[in-house]
């Protein structure tokens, strides 16, 4: 069981190998802190998820949610490990100790969160949806309202949600129809409908506060009329106390294809007329509050497309060493020859060394990504500090779009090494495909990212985040140029960078011109490509590390002599894998990926062409 979450080595090897997270420790933010320190904190994350949130996976998932009278209630084995999530202060582990935070870097925190949330995300939800609704109290609250909520919620003694998705609107959040009415003690009485609302009712905590998106009464069309407000469960009073409960009901869970016990919930407010908000804000700048936790969120759902890739592949790697069927190759025609494991079978290998490198390339990915928040807050230079802001942004749509769809990708891979087995209930793999599915739909559909990626990202600063994009890529082929065994795979690397920087400023121009509907028809065929880059940079960064430490241990032996010391030495097959997972993908992915830029660059116009009655249906 502990092997099916995440690969210690392998985080171990991002944490202080690739991204040098002791150095972290310099920073006057930091400066209590130690790798001792850091390394105990995820291992206690590791130990927690193996031991409390692992096992309620089966569970959770075939009891489901209980939904009777309006109210919804979790699987019952749910609330003692909640009760240690809380006790453990894992929610706000990155947030300042002033306010209820452990006040590790965001480096240190992805790492246990691989753990926690990849364990199971039904249970993990109840936590996580607590930070984003805290974040924006803690930045833009008014000092009575980070009294009354900020710890509380921070800690998870009161739950949190989002409240943004209404029937008739989905993603077109203009569209919203619920109202604000100001009221004479300054509060608003809220009315409105919403939908798909993870964690909206539930009674794992006592309370729940709800960020809601309204409009105020004569408040602009469209998003600019937006205001964002704070409405409890049940009502705070002035001294912290619980008063009455809040005109809210939810009138119904959704049946859905996985994440059984995560609650996906339908509220009405104000059904009675008797729903009090405060708001959060100011008036109509409902989507600036709004956008900072809905970054923090699809970074987040990212993320969640690395951790359903690593447990997928640990499963289906340890299923193929021990699963016994058909002959070697080498021996397919010798009727004599024994049964081997299928890990010897070429093409399940090749599912797993696929698997391997998305795997790889994403966990470095998102930690880099970390890395960076940490960097942004400690700079002094502003300039600099821009650049690092303007790369996370670039990269943010990636994340969540790339990183759901490789890891949704490898969970129906790893089913397949399974066979028939894997399509039962009686494995993991089939419980993960369905639960990574929903990754790529929320918080901002996966088409949403890719035209934010090439209407907004693309063209910051006039090109100047996406040129600096490059520049950091470009210093890590210079490093794999200087090794020949990596000289080969940087040119490829360095081809395709090239070619990238065409076809973005190919996109970039149509999308300006009056065939701007073709540019956005690529904008996911753009993001993808875009993606495979960002893994071939994460994957040679790794190789750049682990080529001289392999060669440290092997020295100069070759054949026979040199895999003997490999399977010999944990260390020397951990580097070799990572030399191996890189030239995997810069050598049969990446020409790939060069085709697609070369279909991105011939501007077909079929799909805006075709006649909707073409489509037939």
């Amino acid at each position: 069981m502990a092997q099916s979450i995440a690969d210690r080595r392998d985080i171990d090897f991002v944490l202080y190998e690739q991204l040098e997270a002791e150095d972290l420790i310099k920073l006057e933010r930091y400066r209590e802190l130690n790798k001792k320190m850091f390394d105990m904190v995820v291992t206690e994350a590791r130990n927690f998820a193996i031991k409390e949130i692992l096992p309620l996976n089966e569970e959770g998932d075939k009891i489901g949610l209980t939904f009777e009278n309006n109210q919804v209630k979790v699987p019952e084995c749910f609330h003692k490990p909640f009760k240690l999530f809380r006790e453990g202060e894992w929610i706000a582990m990155n947030e300042d100790p002033e306010v209820g935070g452990q006040g590790f870097p965001h480096l240190i925190t992805q790492a246990c969160m691989e753990y926690i949330m990849g364990a199971d995300f039904s249970f993990s939800a109840f936590g996580m949806v607590c930070h984003g609704a805290a974040k924006m109290i803690e930045l833009f609250g008014t000092e009575k309202q980070k009294a009354l909520f900020l710890k509380k919620v921070y800690s998870g003694e009161w739950g949190g949600s989002m409240v943004l998705t209404e029937p008739g609107a989905g993603s077109d959040v203009g569209s919203l129809t619920t109202t604000a009415v100001k009221n004479a003690d300054g509060t608003y009485s809220i009315s409105g409908n919403k939908i798909f609302i993870t964690c909206g009712e539930h009674n794992m905590q006592e309370n729940i506060i709800h960020p809601v998106l309204a409009r105020i009464e004569g408040a602009p069309a469209g998003t600019k009329g937006i205001s964002i407000f704070i409405v409890p469960k049940f009502w705070v009073n002035d001294d912290g106390s619980l008063g009455e409960h809040n005109d809210i009901v939810c009138t119904g869970i959704e049946e859905k294809m996985g994440l059984h016990a995560s609650p996906t919930t339908a509220l009405t407010f104000g059904g009675k007329g008797k729903c009090r908000g405060l708001l959060l804000g100011e008036e109509n700048k409902g989507m600036k509050v709004m956008f900072h936790m809905m970054n923090e969120a699809r970074l987040g759902v990212g993320a969640l497309g690395l951790f359903n890739s690593s447990c997928a592949y640990l499963y289906a790697v340890n299923y193929a060493k021990e699963r016994i069927q058909g002959r070697d190759l080498a021996d397919f025609a010798n009727k004599d020859a024994q049964p081997v494991s299928i890990i010897r079978h070429p093409d399940v290998r090749r599912m797993l060394l696929n698997m391997k490198s998305y795997m790889e390339g994403m966990r470095s990915l998102v930690y880099y990504t970390a890395y960076l928040f940490d960097k942004e807050a400690n700079l002094k230079d502003e300039k600099e500090k821009e650049i690092v802001t303007g790369l996370i942004e670039l990269l943010t749509p990636i994340i969540k779009s790339y990183c759901t769809d490789r890891g949704f990708e490898c969970t129906v891979q790893a089913m397949q090494v399974y066979g028939g087995y894997g399509y039962t209930a009686d494995y993991p793999v089939e419980r993960l495909m369905r639960d990574s599915k929903i990754n790529s739909i929320y918080e901002g559909t996966n088409g949403i990212q890719a035209m934010d990626l090439l209407a907004r990202k693309l063209g910051m600063k006039k090109g100047m985040v996406f040129m600096s994009f490059l520049g950091e890529i470009q210093k890590i082929t210079a490093k794999a140029k200087e090794m020949d065994e990596l000289k080969g795979l940087a040119g490829k690397l360095d081809e395709a960078l090239g070619r990238l920087g065409e076809v973005a400023m190919h996109i970039g121009k149509t999308a300006m011109s009056p065939n701007m509907k073709v540019a956005f028809s690529f904008a996911m065929p753009f993001l993808d490509v875009m993606g495979d880059v960002v893994m071939a940079w994460m994957l040679l960064w790794r190789a750049v590390i682990s080529a001289p430490k392999l060669n440290g241990i092997i020295g100069d032996a070759t054949g026979e002599a040199r895999l003997e010391k490999i399977n010999k030495n944990k260390n020397a097959a951990f580097y070799e894998g990572q030399i191996q997972s890189a030239r995997h993908f810069i050598e049969t992915v990446l020409p790939v990926t060069i085709g697609r830029m070369n279909s991105i660059r011939s501007n077909s116009s079929a799909v805006i062409d075709i006649p909707e009655a073409a489509f037939g249906g």
